[in-house]
């Protein structure tokens, strides 16, 4: 398929937020679109009766029995799938003592187990197309972790290590998968309907939780990044021929990379002296292949 052909996308978590956005985008360059989420009833009142170029499918990424089908009927419609939005997650945020361990997992089953479901679904068709691109998003927070991040950026840190990986495995097939790091966008991702905090309150940690979740209230509908621009952008790189492993969005996660990377850099050259003393007598040393590790 060549840059200019209509191509046909699948959207996970399409009702709002970034989904939506990415959705219209597409549409507005004239490719077709499945858009998939938990209440169907929401998808058609965003996007209308499906039509010759828009398809909705309810699907809760969980529910990892109903992703094959629902794979199936976006083929059976549109005949292949191109690109692929793992876009469904939600946040779980505050102090991690303060949150359930099965709020740890119900996070991982959407964000990472949800998210790898899917892919292991769709991977098989691009395969035989011999071609696809898949942007999973992650988040700012899936490259740096902060307090109250702990359980919603450890679920962000697998999604990029999981995309980072899968990334080396599929490129032989011109399948590209490319990890979408958005830093604070104007979305419901901080809104009540979204967000979610721990229930087992502290006293410890009474004055810091407190203050996290005036943080992120304040914040909530007023964040700098502008989810329709973010969709337009994400068109651009689908039709890029050769589009990053990491694409970060937005001036702040811009900032937030480039911190990262300076501190990396800072902490190796600090400890390089003992961190090299660990080599054995007689190790043998050569320069890693790409994407070498262990």
């Amino acid at each position: 398929m060549t840059a200019t052909e209509k191509k046909t996308w699948f959207i996970t978590g399409a009702a709002r937020g970034l989904g939506a956005a990415i959705a219209r985008a597409a549409l507005d360059a004239g490719d077709r679109v499945v858009v998939a989420g938990r209440n169907r009833a929401a998808l058609t009142d965003a996007f209308g009766p499906d039509s010759e170029t828009v398809m909705s499918l309810a699907l809760d990424v969980t529910d990892t029995a109903a992703i094959p089908a629902a794979v199936e009927a976006a083929v059976g419609r549109f005949g292949r799938i191109d690109v692929l939005v793992n876009n469904a997650g939600y946040g779980h945020l505050g102090i991690f003592e303060e949150i359930a361990p099965k709020d740890v997992r119900a996070q991982f089953e959407t964000n990472v187990f949800g998210l790898f479901e899917m892919t292991r679904a769709v991977l098989p068709l691009m395969r035989a197309q011999r071609s696809g691109r898949i942007f999973n998003i992650s988040s700012i927070g899936g490259l740096v972790g902060g307090e109250s991040g702990a359980v919603y950026c450890a679920s962000k840190f697998a999604v990029e290590g999981f995309s980072e990986s899968v990334a080396q495995e599929v490129r032989p097939f011109n399948v590209h998968v490319t990890i979408i790091e958005p830093g604070f966008f104007r979305t419901d991702f901080l809104d009540a309907s979204s967000i979610r905090y721990g229930d087992n309150p502290i006293a410890d940690y009474a004055e810091a939780s407190a203050a996290i979740r005036a943080f992120f209230d304040a914040r909530s509908h007023n964040q700098a990044g502008d989810p329709v621009k973010l969709g337009q952008a994400l068109v651009v790189l689908a039709k890029t021929e050769n589009p990053p492993v990491r694409w970060a969005a937005g001036t702040d996660a811009i900032g937030m990379v480039e911190m990262k990377a300076n501190s990396l850099k800072a902490e190796l050259d600090a400890w390089r002296d003992l961190s090299a003393s660990t080599d054995g007598t007689f190790a043998f040393r050569e320069e890693p292949a790409a994407g070498a590790w262990g």
